[in-house]
């Protein structure tokens, strides 16, 4: 057991580490290739903090873990809002001025409702799974052309005052995202093993380890990322860094390990996790809409709020484990 909490341990490290060189990578490398700024904000980066999730997730879906597969997509979800926006917000209040943000928050709660459509059988299906990933596809494809007729988007001057901080030579640019692939990859599997072994060990399921312990750690490039982004004052890419991630969560993840192995997804997941989830996204995007098109703040009473539902469901999924 001693050996498997390191390797959750090492793993979480190591996971957090490459996940930061490979969105630095390919954020620099999508630079060099003449992507805009905007997309890599929107695509780019909401793909490599999910980037985590989705390696984890395929890994433990081709041994034979699915539960920890879609338990890490919908608590990395449920992290995102109330660890990740909750605290920030909590730190200083984030004005929303993003139209593109505004717009994919309605996307995210459609998606919320047809994962639940989905899970209402107990299952997530092959076909399911490969529906997700059409509509993800679907939805990188709008956003390209979308993308045109927005570059005066507040976002966009965020990402690339993002990038001017870190500038990357090609070579260097490549370099990183490949290496931080490769340590994304080890690092999950790491990661896998260990979580598996400590669900076996205190007799939960896989599912409840990656709605905790999973879900949590590989959710923290995304509080990292966001707590550097408030720093430099960029409020929208905090808020496209949740949005973003979630879609991702939510659509490839979800998607990748489905098409690999089925999910079967007992009715808590339906009852507890999604629909905390789905809570979570309607409070989320009540907060950020603005509803006479003025730029909203979500201040820290919001913050706060979405902070404590995320550790009232912790603390309820951790006394599970203690419990088992």
């Amino acid at each position: 057991m001693l050996l498997a909490f390191l390797a959750v341990v090492v793993g979480l490290v190591l996971l957090i580490w490459s996940a930061e060189k490979f969105i630095d990578g390919a954020a620099a490398t999508s630079r060099w290739l003449g992507l805009s700024p905007l997309l890599i904000g929107m695509l780019v980066i909401g793909f490599g903090t999910s980037a985590p999730e989705m390696m984890v997730s395929v890994l433990a879906a081709t041994q034979g873990n699915p539960g920890l597969a879609v338990g890490n997509a919908y608590g990395s979800n449920i992290a995102n809002m109330g660890l990740v926006l909750g605290f920030v917000a909590l730190m200083a209040p984030l004005a929303v001025h993003s139209g593109v943000i505004r717009k994919e928050m309605p996307l995210l709660v459609l998606v919320m409702l047809v994962t639940g459509y989905m899970l209402w059988d107990g299952w997530i299906s092959r076909l399911e799974a490969a529906l997700l990933l059409i509509g993800l596809g679907v939805f990188i494809t709008a956003s390209i052309f979308n993308a045109r007729g927005q570059q005066d988007d507040p976002l966009m001057a965020e990402v690339t005052e993002s990038l001017d901080s870190k500038p990357m030579s090609r070579g260097k640019s490549i370099m990183w995202t490949l290496i931080g692939l490769v340590l994304l990859i080890a690092s999950s599997r790491l990661l896998v093993w260990g979580a598996v072994e400590i669900a076996v060990g205190f007799g939960v399921s896989d599912l409840i380890i990656g709605l905790t312990v999973v879900a949590v750690g590989t959710s923290l490039p995304e509080l990292a990322s966001s707590i550097s982004a408030l720093r430099r004052n960029e409020h929208d890419m905090v808020l496209g860094n949740v949005v973003g991630s979630n879609l991702f969560n939510s659509m490839a993840v979800v998607g990748l390990a489905g098409v690999i192995a089925p999910i079967e997804a007992g009715r808590e997941v339906l009852m507890r996790d999604w629909s905390v989830m789905t809570l979570m996204t309607l409070v989320m995007v009540l907060f950020a809409f603005s509803w006479r098109g003025r730029p909203r703040r979500i201040n820290r009473i919001e913050g706060g709020a979405l902070f404590t539902m995320f550790i009232a469901y912790t603390g309820y999924m951790v006394s599970i484990v203690v419990m088992a």
